[in-house]
């Protein structure tokens, strides 16, 4: 059953993260090449939330940048706790009447299906006053319990406060609720901290209902949807997790993988079919790759539009801005930006392209560079379709090479080269017969001398 009553989401988001030990928020550190609370607000959005509300406290700037005004802020000050906390969603969400769900910036792959069963559960007939999403991790730790009868939450308990028996029962509180908008702020009110940590316990909403003599319900999850993320190790693992289930994504949708465990993809790389990665490849951010593409060892990739057919590296990098048409190739030690490669284009070897566009057809030889940068400003290179650059060219730009040209290996090219043209930019070569074997002689009689 899917609801039509209007959500919104709290999201605290207001700790210190001190066992990251950074300057950075913790979460904003990225997983997959993404903050990790963007995954979670990513999630949020699939359900078209009417409102979102993130509550912050240390480095709220960095947050309110991060977050680009796609959600309103609330701040905490000073930090009581997580009922506290929510609490100070309320002005955000005045005249709201909907359901709520509150989630963790630090738990960010809670899936948009499990957000919806919360609040599908919270729209059931028997009307629960508090949904709560439990799970049963291999080991219990120092989670906070969730004790039942069905599915119906008798008690709420903190790890610290629970008797014995309490801490024997395996489900634990994720920390995630759902509670329509009236019932969550009427109840924080009444919340106390009457507790061994003196913080106002969010959970305490769940033992104030139930004593109402009103019921509560559980949703329960898979223990990885809910993992939270407090130290770098924990991220580290969260990457790994993301990761492998990237890799298995990729084979099932056609693509071969040589090496899985070496091979790292972005939250938005997309694959074609028939696409193969050789071991030691890197995606960063931006990267869409057509069918029947092979990238081969140890290549970079990030901001590129890679077309069909087209083959990379070994050992190539594909910056920001790259974009390969149909059976281009881009071969080792080869380097793009900004670049724009036509269909069949190529650069084999040891090259840097930089804001530049190559023609279809074209050739670019070993050790060519465009010179794009003069220190203040960044200048086009236009090659035509199927010019040839010989090796070891330097393009200075702004330049113009002409379709069919040809600039000879060596050549320092700074201006136009028309179509059809040859253009050789080299000294005259000066021979001098013997010389050298004379520069022998006389050196090789000094050495002598110096050695008596």
């Amino acid at each position: 059953m899917t609801t039509n009553r209007p959500i919104a989401a709290i999201v605290l988001a207001a700790g210190k993260g001190t066992r990251m030990k950074s300057d950075l928020h913790k979460v904003l550190h990225p997983i997959a090449g993404r903050p990790m609370l963007l995954h979670l607000m990513a999630s949020v959005d699939a359900l078209s939330p009417a409102k979102k509300v993130v509550i912050v406290g240390d480095k709220a700037d960095q947050l309110e940048a991060a977050l680009g005004g796609s959600a309103e802020l609330a701040v905490q000050d000073p930090q009581l706790g997580t009922g506290h906390a929510v609490q100070q969603g309320e002005g955000a969400l005045a005249g709201f009447d909907g359901d709520v769900l509150i989630l963790y910036g630090d738990v960010p792959f809670v899936p948009t299906a499990t957000m919806q069963s919360m609040i599908d559960r919270l729209g059931a007939a028997d009307a629960p006053a508090v949904v709560v999403l439990a799970f049963e991790p291999a080991d219990p730790l120092q989670y906070g319990r969730v004790i039942t009868a069905g599915d119906r939450v008798t008690k709420m308990v903190e790890h610290k406060d629970a008797t014995d028996a309490e801490r024997a029962v395996r489900l634990c509180n994720s920390g995630l609720m759902a509670a329509k908008a009236r019932d969550l702020f009427a109840l924080l009110a009444r919340v106390t901290d009457d507790n061994a940590a003196k913080e106002f316990y969010l959970v305490d909403i769940v033992n104030i209902a139930n004593a109402d003599g009103r019921s509560c319900a559980v949703v329960t999850t898979d223990p990885n949807d809910v993992a939270g993320i407090n130290s770098r190790a924990e991220l580290a693992t969260a990457e790994a997790q993301w990761q492998a289930f990237k890799r298995e994504e990729a084979m099932a949708g056609g693509a071969s993988l040589r090496a899985p465990d070496t091979v790292w993809f972005s939250w938005d790389t997309e694959l074609g079919r028939d696409v193969t990665i050789e071991p030691n490849v890197f995606f960063g951010p931006g990267v869409t790759v057509g069918d029947h593409v092979t990238i081969r060892a140890n290549s970079h990739i990030e901001g590129a539009n890679i077309g069909a057919g087209c083959e990379i590296g070994p050992f190539a990098r594909l910056r920001p801005g790259t974009v390969l048409e149909e059976k281009a190739k881009i071969g080792n030690f080869v380097e793009t930006k900004k670049a724009h490669l036509g269909k069949g284009a190529k650069a084999n070897h040891l090259t840097y392209l930089g804001d530049a566009t190559v023609g279809a057809g074209a050739n670019i030889g070993a050790g060519t560079i465009t010179c794009n940068y003069d220190g203040y400003f960044k200048y086009q290179t236009v090659i035509g379709e199927n010019a040839f650059i010989g090796s070891n060219s330097a393009l200075i730009a702004p330049v113009t090479i002409g379709r069919d040209a040809i600039v000879a290996a060596g050549s320092a090219v700074s201006r136009d080269v028309g179509d059809g043209d040859l253009r050789m930019v080299r000294a005259e070569q000066l021979v001098k017969p013997g010389w050298a074997d004379r520069f022998h002689d006389t050196m090789r009689k000094k050495k002598a001398a110096e050695k008596k």
